[in-house]
């Protein structure tokens, strides 16, 4: 016996609702950049000749770029390595299963979310203003948001360990630093290591920034060539940067599979 297909309403089957929603929205960011006006500006003319002049890199500048560029991957290196190792005690004094006191997790974990809570880019702009113009300002900046960001991490993944380990050695009588070397890092070690290469990518993105802020690195070459309208030199700066961190991405992606 043959059954009618049942037809599907008008609303659904046009799909009336999502037109709708998809029309108001682009309305409201038409009439917001409007407001703000966003792009007001832009000169076709002018992103035209930008890009015939970058789409001309003069290579004879690449050497003097390479000096900066290293400077900016130990940057990188130099502040994930602060800051992750200075995050390691704060982040088990922050773990509820190592220690019980509420009241102290709760202090830490607020003061490592304000720390969090601070762009890189202000972070470099404070220790611009702080200690000065070079690369220490960007290690520090990097330090500080590597500190927070792998607090974060690790401390949550010290409250995931399997909770055996850790009962079998307070039942035998073991401290807590026993405890903690014994039972808690051998199961976050290689989670911890993923964390900082995870981290490190992250800053090798960052560290070529803010050198434009002044704090060191590859950065100050691309404030240069911008503000000397040498977009041919802007351009090698640009593909040097972008060299590097598809390398260091690639590398840290084959590091953090081989420690999964």
């Amino acid at each position: 016996m043959n059954k009618s297909i049942p037809k599907r309403p008008f609303m659904k089957e046009w799909h009336v609702t999502g037109f709708t929603v998809f029309l108001l929205l682009f309305i409201a960011v038409v009439l917001s950049a409007q407001a703000t006006q966003v792009g007001q500006d832009f000169s076709m003319e002018q992103f035209a000749d930008l890009w015939i002049k970058m789409a001309n890199p003069d290579w004879s500048y690449l050497p003097r770029v390479l000096t900066p560029l290293a400077q900016t991957v130990q940057m990188a290196i130099v502040g994930t390595l602060i800051g992750g190792i200075a995050a390691i005690p704060f982040a088990f004094l922050a773990a509820s299963n190592i220690v019980r006191n509420s009241f102290v997790r709760g202090i830490i974990r607020f003061v490592m979310n304000l720390i969090r809570s601070i762009p890189q880019m202000l972070l470099a702009a404070l220790f611009v203003a702080v200690v000065g113009i070079g690369t220490l300002s960007g290690v520090l900046a990097l330090a500080v948001f590597s500190f927070g960001m792998m607090f974060k991490l690790l401390y949550e993944a010290v409250e995931t360990v399997d909770q055996g380990p850790i009962e079998a050695m307070r039942a035998a009588g073991g401290k807590r630093s026993q405890v903690i070397v014994f039972a808690v890092i051998p199961q976050v070690l290689n989670q911890y290591l993923s964390f900082f290469l995870y981290t490190l990518e992250i800053n090798v993105r960052a560290s070529a920034v803010l050198g434009y802020l002044g704090a060191g690195g590859i950065g100050l070459y691309l404030n240069t060539t911008l503000d000397t309208f040498r977009y041919d030199q802007t351009s090698v700066v640009i593909l040097a940067i972008l060299l590097v961190i598809v390398l260091v991405d690639a590398l840290s992606n084959k590091l953090r599979e081989a420690l999964s």
